[in-house]
């Protein structure tokens, strides 16, 4: 073979050599682009999760399972199903709850359901408006909330919405996470700890409560204002704001440590 055939040859091979690299490497480079994607879609959510625990919680609930009476459900079918239609929105869905997120709610859209944590029915959280959150944070907050769509299109994979409270010995400790889990937030103020104005607010409750109703000890009238909020009526507040079925949602062990938390709240 001559030189210059050999060199032709040479030539060939090593252009389809690197044909084939090139080729083999933007397959690889398509793969790692979208991993890429996706590990940054997860830390976008982990981040979202983390916002949502600090302000989220205390109205749409620890799991986004939704606080009966206060606010909706995040996790839930009815969300990435038919909302969207029922209020008129052309968008995209987390668009939408990018955009209810930044303004929040003057009025509830569903006042017969959820009434909302306060006036506003849901507080505008973006900092442009005069909120806390700022855009990454609210987008994160989509994210997370977005991330619930494969759960609530498969009912049979959904967790339980309301996790057991861990065992530990400690009653007040699981009352408090009780506190946190159904919401009570959303509508009661303790300092440092909630800022709620729908209810009553809990500061000292364990002393004003033995004095509410002749006959009833302090954690008697807690008990009877959990599971039949309507037979007393702390004045200048709304019956039938207290949502009636905390007796079905909570056991009676769970109903104890609930008053033992709200007991350590005593007028200084």
């Amino acid at each position: 073979m001559k030189r210059v055939q050999l060199e032709i040859v040479l030539g060939t091979v090593f252009a389809l050599m690197s044909v084939g690299i090139l080729t083999v490497m933007a397959f690889d480079e398509k793969n790692r682009l979208a991993e890429f994607e996706q590990s940054q879609r997860a830390e976008l959510i982990e981040f979202g999760a983390a916002v949502y625990e600090i302000n989220c919680t205390s109205c749409h609930g620890s799991h986004a399972q939704g606080v009966d009476f206060v606010a909706p459900c995040l996790r839930c079918e009815e969300l990435f199903t038919t909302r969207l239609e029922d209020i008129g929105w052309d968008g995209g869905l987390e668009d939408y709850i990018i955009s209810v997120v930044t303004t929040g709610r003057q009025i509830s859209t569903r006042p017969a359901e959820f009434v909302g944590g306060g006036s506003p029915a849901m507080p505008t959280w973006s900092e442009k408006l005069g909120g806390p959150l700022r855009d990454d944070q609210i987008n994160a907050v989509a994210a997370f909330i977005m991330n619930f769509e494969e759960w609530a299109l498969n009912p049979d994979a959904i967790p339980t919405p309301i996790e057991e409270v861990a065992a530990v010995d400690d009653p007040v400790a699981r009352g408090f996470t009780l506190y946190n889990q159904f919401g009570c937030g959303a509508c009661h103020t303790i300092s440092r700890l909630s800022a709620g104005i729908v209810g009553p607010a809990l500061n000292g409750i364990a002393t004003r409560a033995a004095t509410r109703v002749d006959g009833l000890s302090a954690e008697d009238y807690l008990y009877e204002s959990i599971v039949l909020p309507s037979e007393y009526v702390v004045e200048d507040f709304l019956d039938n704001l207290m949502p009636p079925n905390f007796v079905d949602l909570l056991s009676e062990d769970q109903l104890q440590d609930l008053i033992a938390f709200l007991m350590t709240f005593e007028e200084e």
